[in-house]
């Protein structure tokens, strides 16, 4: 009897556990599986279209000058630009030409004027009105590369050249640094940019003449390779007769049109050297150094039967190839926006120094949009001051397509 009704026991049981199964999965959702969606950008409506969001991997732009589109503006980090798409590569041309000029206003004492404001400014640009755009009026530290010239023709006045230079040295302010080159044949850094004015005095003084005079090349040299790696404003002060010698990779007139293309003054110390290269004077032969001279090479040379160092007549001692230097040195003065001075007949360097110091710190920039043209033309740029009396120093020139 237990028998039977233990086994009737277990028969509900599974029939229970049969019900109860069912109910389960009758009551279970449902997974329903979300699709793949695909990329916007693999939709076939927007294969074509450029892409509006930062991508890291998109091309850098490129920056293309001479557009004839003006667009006014009072900061030339704001300029309007004209963005176009070009194929499937995505990109971006931005064409974009705008002309800022570094502006020094003085009086006809040599001091900077204050003050000025952006209606008192006009720009002409080959004999035609340019609308000023952009104008501020900035005080800023600057560096200067100063550029000595260590050739024998100026080894009679190479103590006064340190001199000098120290001198200029002296004028700055602790913020304003300062790289100092020498050059004769070769291009030698004495010192990269600093305003420890202790190392710059050592670096002056250890600029001793040598062989040759590569004038060209060492400017060249100067804008292309040290000028690049220099950041805000900038100028170069250059001590030298002007007279080149030994320069093969430049000449007068390459090394002018990369004058034009650079945004730096260029301020020549000129020393007349042809009288003390000629055989002197009672004043400079005071100054000669003792480890010899031209004429104790001509002499040496006669009695060793050997080659001496200078030959009588060679390049550099003509009075044409000092009228050459002189001329080449205000043409990069004029076209830099720079001024010259003249050693022998500046009666204070000192004073001349601190005017160049003022010019280099205070200026008023001034920017405009030129009309489009061919790469590589040349512009004449005239700034006038609806004010008497004054002197207004800037380039002269750019060229179209060069950044300037």
């Amino acid at each position: 009897m237990n028998k039977i009704a233990l086994t009737f026991l277990l028969m509900g049981l599974f029939c229970v556990s049969l019900v109860m199964a069912q109910t389960v999965k009758k009551t279970r959702p449902r997974v329903v599986q979300t699709p793949t969606t695909q990329p916007e950008t693999s939709r076939p409506e927007l294969k074509n279209k450029p892409e509006t969001s930062t991508d890291q991997t998109r091309k850098a732009p490129v920056l293309i000058d001479n557009s004839s589109k003006k667009t006014s503006t009072t900061d030339p980090a704001k300029v309007e630009e004209n963005v176009k798409v070009e194929n499937d590569d995505d990109e971006i041309t931005i064409e974009t030409n705008f002309v800022t000029l570094p502006v020094s206003v003085l009086d006809r004492d040599g001091r900077f004027v204050a003050g000025l404001q952006q209606n008192d400014f006009q720009i002409f640009e080959n004999g035609v009105n340019q609308k000023v755009e952009y104008f501020a009026s900035v005080e800023k530290p600057f560096t200067v590369i100063l550029m000595i010239d260590v050739s024998p023709s100026t080894q009679y006045q190479i103590n006064e050249i340190h001199d000098a230079a120290i001198t200029f040295v002296n004028q700055l302010r602790p913020d304003d640094k300062v790289m100092v080159v020498a050059f004769d044949e070769s291009y030698s850094i004495l010192s990269y940019p600093t305003n420890n004015r202790s190392q710059l005095q050592s670096a002056i003084k250890r600029a001793n003449f040598g062989n040759g005079t590569s004038l060209y090349d060492s400017i060249s040299r100067t804008i292309n390779r040290e000028l690049q790696n220099i950041e805000g404003r900038k100028a170069i002060v250059l001590f030298t007769d002007g007279v080149d010698t030994t320069s093969r990779r430049a000449t007068y007139e390459t090394s002018l049109t990369q004058v034009e293309e650079v945004d730096a003054l260029i301020y020549p110390i000129r020393y007349d050297t042809s009288k003390q290269y000629g055989g002197g004077n009672s004043r400079t032969n005071r100054r000669r150094p003792q480890t010899g001279s031209i004429l104790g090479d001509i002499l040496g040379s006669i009695i060793t039967g050997t080659g001496g160092n200078v030959s009588v007549g060679s390049a550099g001692q003509s009075p044409e190839e000092y009228a050459r230097g002189k001329k080449y040195l205000g043409e990069l003065a004029s076209y830099s926006g720079g001024r010259i001075f003249e050693a022998e007949t500046t009666n204070n360097l000192d004073s001349a120094f601190r005017s160049i110091a003022e010019e280099l710190r205070r200026q008023y920039s001034l920017g405009y949009y030129p009309e489009s043209g061919n790469k590589g033309e040349s512009r004449k740029i005239r700034v006038r001051v609806k004010r008497p009396n004054l002197v207004v120093r800037t380039k002269t020139s750019y060229i179209v397509g060069s950044g300037s």
